[in-house]
């Protein structure tokens, strides 16, 4: 009897945990989702059960980060049409730059620019924040306190990757053509970050940065 109370319970978690994803149309957090389980509910291996129950539907469960989200199968994307709003084609300069804030973040404009080796024009990273791949994280503890950036789970989400370490190596770079095979002997490609939390030089972004920054106007309001 027990036993059939326990499976009823976890079938309802399931349930719940499967609407709560269903509904949203951004990934939903494990904490979201725990929030809403009966308690005593362990809601990863609720989400596990679930992603494998969708792996061989045309929609499949997928891990953002720490969120979930329903998604079309890799395999059938080509039956979607785009949508009119879909992110406008990124420019030579905007892919380099979104490579490069990925492979290295937390980096700061100044770093982007040494890497690149020409100056980054600020349109060029409002396209990335515009498109929800690119946010700031902190401040440098140099001086001058520059802002570092980062991506954020949208990109995670777009590109269809889990986590940030699952970013492509050099090899799979060079396998897809995108790194030519004439590239430096000494070239090395750094590993991506393992934790989206601040690093030891970094500090939070306060309301004062904000402020200077232009995203908030004086006082704590936001700019429309």
């Amino acid at each position: 009897m027990n036993q059939a109370v326990d499976d009823n319970r976890l079938r309802e978690a399931e349930r719940i945990a499967e609407a709560l994803v269903f509904a949203s149309a951004q990934p939903v957090s494990e904490g979201f989702i725990a929030e809403r389980l009966p308690r005593g509910m362990d809601v990863r291996s609720i989400m596990l059960r679930l992603r494998e129950d969708y792996a061989s539907r045309g929609v499949n469960l997928v891990q953002v980060d720490d969120a979930w989200a329903f998604r079309t199968a890799a395999d059938l994307s080509f039956v979607i049409r785009r949508d009119e709003n879909e992110v406008k084609k990124l420019s030579r300069a905007a892919l380099e730059v979104l490579a490069i804030i990925a492979y290295h973040q937390p980096v700061t404009r100044a770093e982007i620019e040494d890497i690149r080796g020409v100056q980054t024009s600020r349109g060029t990273l409002d396209v990335l924040m515009e498109a929800g791949w690119v946010r700031f994280r902190g401040r440098r503890r140099t001086p001058g306190r520059p802002v570092t950036l980062g991506t954020t789970r949208d990109f995670l989400d777009h590109f269809g990757l889990e986590e940030i370490r699952d970013l492509p190596g050099l090899e799979e770079l060079k396998g897809a053509g995108l790194l030519s095979g004439r590239i430096p002997a000494n070239f090395n490609m750094p590993s991506p970050l393992m934790s989206d939390e601040l690093t030891e030089d970094e500090d939070p972004i306060t309301q004062m940065d904000l402020e200077e920054l232009g995203l908030l106007a004086p006082g704590g309001a936001s700019e429309d």
